[in-house]
């Protein structure tokens, strides 16, 4: 029986992997902070019992230490999340997931151990702006970007990315793995050096290490009260509290929404194959979908049509990217990976789940903070 530590295991997605593992018959730690704006009331009831669970925090690293000994695998879910949030809580991100990575590779370096493979959560957001197209030069990575001084109120303004050598409007692409990074923000830099860090740490001293580029994830499980978690968590507590969700700019930028159990199948998959180790993978659909479509779905199957309506600002928020998708050409082809669940199925699934839990609007407090900060 292989022994699984599961940084962050009672987090959104680390709880789901921690039960499939279980359902696997791994022998699972979990190692949780139980961060008090992610876990309100403390241990959720989610909590998997066949798992031990070990309170502690990755940026104390004798705590670390003595959870690593005798583990056979470490999946590092552990970080502090929220794209905008890091922008002002800098020291904070910087900490939880460079420092805190970095105390995990120097135990893995320093100390005896039977590690024999290192699963690391990354993001898509280090890509900043996906890929594009243009008619003219071809295939091209657009600069983050710009408003302050070009005004951003008028709904007929063009919010797409220009061409940066020709100016004419890009049309996106799948973004590949080996797509150029430019991180908007911090928490992307941290996801980044995280990344980086363990893939040179992993090859080094020949640790396998695989590095999962998460898209946009949803699913049970995701904080309801959370306001800086994923975009279909913030609009469905919203509807739920019948407030209309806030819609950036014209709302028709798109991300790559995937099923928190096709997540776990890819991480499944990353622990158990070879052809995973030293890899980079995007763990997406292939699929757009406009943040505006996102918000109607949601209104649609709560059954509020007629009573909310999206609430489209037209505003720019300083770092948001316009469009991201995965193209997830390698996952399928090295590991067989294939998303299973579509988007509005698994809208429906959220939904149902989302019957049984409380839902605490707290947009406008993470909004005001925000402004506060500039960033809107």
């Amino acid at each position: 029986m292989k022994k699984v530590l599961v940084t962050g295991g009672l987090g959104f997605i680390g709880s789901h992997l921690v039960d499939e593992l279980i359902r696997r018959r791994y022998k699972v730690t979990i190692f949780d902070n139980l961060e008090p704006q992610v876990h309100i009331n403390g241990i959720p009831d989610y909590y998997n019992t066949n798992a031990r669970f070990i309170r502690g925090d990755v940026r104390k690293r004798n705590e670390l230490k003595e959870v690593i000994k005798g583990v056979d695998i470490v999946v590092h879910f552990a970080a502090a999340v929220g794209v905008g949030q890091s922008q002002y809580q800098i020291a904070k991100y910087v900490e939880t997931n460079i420092q805190g990575t970095a105390n995990l590779l120097d135990i893995l370096v320093n100390e005896k151990h039977n590690v024999k493979k290192l699963l690391i959560a990354s993001s898509m957001s280090i890509y900043g702006e996906g890929l594009y197209e243009c008619k003219k030069c071809g295939k091209v990575k657009p600069p983050l970007r710009d408003f302050e001084k070009r005004g951003n109120k008028k709904s007929i303004y063009n919010w797409e990315p220009e061409c940066p050598y020709c100016k004419n409007t890009l049309k996106s692409v799948p973004t590949p793995e080996d797509t150029p990074l430019v991180s908007n923000s911090i928490y992307a830099i941290t996801k980044k050096e995280q990344e980086e860090m363990s893939l040179l740490i992993g090859k080094t001293y020949g640790i396998p290490v695989v590095a999962l580029r998460f898209f946009n994830v949803y699913g049970p499980r995701q904080s309801l009260s959370n306001p800086y978690t994923g975009v279909a968590a913030i609009f469905l507590s919203r509807i739920k509290n019948n407030n209309p969700p806030v819609i950036y700019e014209n709302g028709l930028q798109s991300r790559d929404f995937i099923w928190v159990g096709d997540v776990v199948n890819a991480c499944i998959l990353s622990i158990e194959k070879e052809e995973a180790n030293y890899q980079v993978f995007n763990v997406g659909t292939g699929t757009p979908v406009s943040i505006l479509k996102v918000a109607e779905i949601l209104i649609k199957l709560m059954r509020k049509e007629g009573q909310i309506q999206p609430d489209v600002t037209y505003k720019f928020r300083k770092g948001d990217v316009r469009h991201c998708y995965a193209d997830i050409t390698k996952i399928k082809k090295m590991l067989g990976f294939e998303p299973d669940i579509s988007f509005e199925e698994g809208m429906k699934k959220l939904i149902n789940w989302s019957k049984k839990v409380k839902a605490v609007d707290r947009f406008d407090r993470a909004s005001n903070e925000l402004k506060e900060k500039k960033l809107v």
